[in-house]
């Protein structure tokens, strides 16, 4: 069991209340992983001055030292890598091999950013009279609040904190009650690679008690949120009373369009590797497969013999698909399935909990796919955040547009075809911040831009590559006449 501090002004310290929280393996729920801090708004407080009282000296250092900062971060992290996989694995339920790839890629995302500072501090533009020098320059923002979730604890507070600490700004972290420890690994190994002093705070602790003094606190100068759309749609509100700059990438209700040109056995493994991989915890994940009625009966067979053959355990049992997360997620799916299934859909395979032999009591959900959907149903336009496909069957190419569009989220949206005409008119056309072509929703690029359209997105910045930075920073213009 680890046992973790709040980080306060290059401390680790207890929170003012003195309780904790324990953190279970959802494979094994009796299982204590962690104990941590149950922060009040005054642990919140204590952090926001440790960073305001940082930010002149942070962001006035050269952006190549705090590079070689971020550098030395990720090369503890690469030398922590083992440990990091197993203790994800344990916290969040993840297969082995999903959290070594999200392990590694926060260690890129910290070498990314740190080569990044090489290129900061603007550019020239021409001017218009002699004389004259025009720049536009990057500069921090100063404190901002980073939320994080649970379901990508290492990677999603990564690609966070790099950019906000490459661009110059102090940091406080508040990551998700049920995995909490990946957030404070990256918080460590920055400690460990000489971070000053009050330039990274993390707070743990339930976010109704203390969300509120991040976002509505006038020291913070951005909030960066990811999660649900209630909350996060909350949270811009909040922030936005203060004026505050505001990014929050949401839910989704991703689609994977398969056509009759597509290779079946591409178009299954894409949407199922796209839907039951990271147990469907995800963002991005496919929930919705709307097939062209030429190929749905063939395509739904292929999915559902795709889905048995799914191996579902602990993950470090070397299963095909870990646990939920906790008991209410677990809940929430089969409640969403069970209402399916009264709306009309039918339930080809899977619905209903697993109970492995090494973890009987684990969170354990089989991979599902539902036939027969209706695209007006709940199952076809709320987010379920589990392992299940929702099967729409379409007559043409256009009604499948219409259906893909046809929901209040615009995250990520993938095509299976053979047809190049078809692959164009998708990319033009869906209503998504990430469109795939042949590929799963699922998996993005370190270096592009990433985020939703509609309820997906506040639409404000993106995030990942340079447009990390720039939502922590801020446009000076300078005229300089010699």
């Amino acid at each position: 069991m680890v046992e973790t501090a709040n980080f306060i002004d290059g401390t680790w310290c207890p929170s003012e209340s003195g309780e904790t929280f324990d953190v279970h393996d959802p494979a094994n729920p009796e299982t204590v992983v962690g104990t941590f801090p149950a922060s009040t708004a005054v642990d919140v407080r204590a952090a926001i001055d440790a960073a305001t009282d940082a930010a002149d000296a942070w962001g006035t250092t050269p952006a190549p030292k705090r590079g070689a900062i971020l550098r030395d971060a990720a090369q503890e992290l690469d030398a922590d890598r083992e440990a990091l996989v197993e203790l994800l694995v344990r916290e969040e339920g993840k297969t082995q091999a999903e959290a070594a790839g999200e392990v590694n890629r926060a260690v890129e995302i910290f070498y990314y950013y740190a080569e990044k500072t090489r290129e900061l501090g603007g550019v020239r533009k021409p001017t218009s009279q002699r004389d004259r020098v025009l720049e536009v320059r990057a500069v921090p923002l100063g404190t901002v609040a980073l939320i994080t979730p649970w379901n990508f604890p290492i990677a999603i507070p990564a690609w966070k904190l790099a950019p906000a600490l490459a661009a110059g700004n102090t940091v406080l972290l508040k990551p998700a009650s049920d995995a909490p420890h990946m957030a404070a690994a990256l918080v460590m190994a920055l400690d460990a690679a000489g971070l000053p002093d009050g330039v990274v705070n993390l707070v743990t602790g339930s976010g109704s008690v203390i969300g509120g003094e991040l976002t509505t606190n006038p020291a913070i100068d951005a909030v960066s949120f990811t999660g649900s759309t209630a909350v996060g749609t909350a949270v811009a509100n909040q922030a936005a009373e203060q004026l505050t700059r505001v990014q929050c990438e949401m839910g989704g209700k991703n689609p994977t369009v398969v056509m009759p040109s597509a290779d079946l056995g591409d178009a299954v493994e894409i949407v199922a590797s796209g839907g039951f991989g990271t147990t469907g915890q995800s963002c991005t994940a496919c929930s919705r497969a709307i097939v062209h009625t030429r190929v749905v009966d063939a395509f739904t067979d292929a999915l559902v013999e795709r889905a048995e053959a799914l191996t579902v355990g602990p993950g470090l049992s070397g299963a095909d698909m870990g646990p939920q997360v906790n008991e209410s997620e677990l809940t929430s799916t089969l409640g969403y399935v069970e209402r399916a299934d009264l709306e009309g859909a039918i339930i080809a395979t899977g619905g209903e909990r697993v109970e492995p032999v090494d973890a009987p009591d684990g969170h354990f959900v089989a991979p599902t796919v539902l036939a027969d959907v209706d695209p007006h149903s709940e199952i076809a336009q709320s987010e379920v955040f589990g392992p299940v496909i929702a099967v729409i069957s379409v007559d043409s190419f256009d009604e499948a547009i219409d259906v893909a569009n046809g929901v209040p989220y615009g995250l990520s949206a993938s095509i299976v075809t053979g047809d190049l005409s078809e692959a164009h008119r998708f990319t033009d056309r869906a209503e998504a911040g990430v469109v795939k072509i042949n590929e799963k929703t699922t998996g993005l690029e370190l270096h592009a831009p990433f985020g939703g359209f509609k309820d997906s997105s506040t639409n404000t910045y993106r995030e990942q590559g340079e447009a990390g930075l720039e939502f922590f920073s801020a446009t000076k213009t300078v005229y300089i006449n010699y």
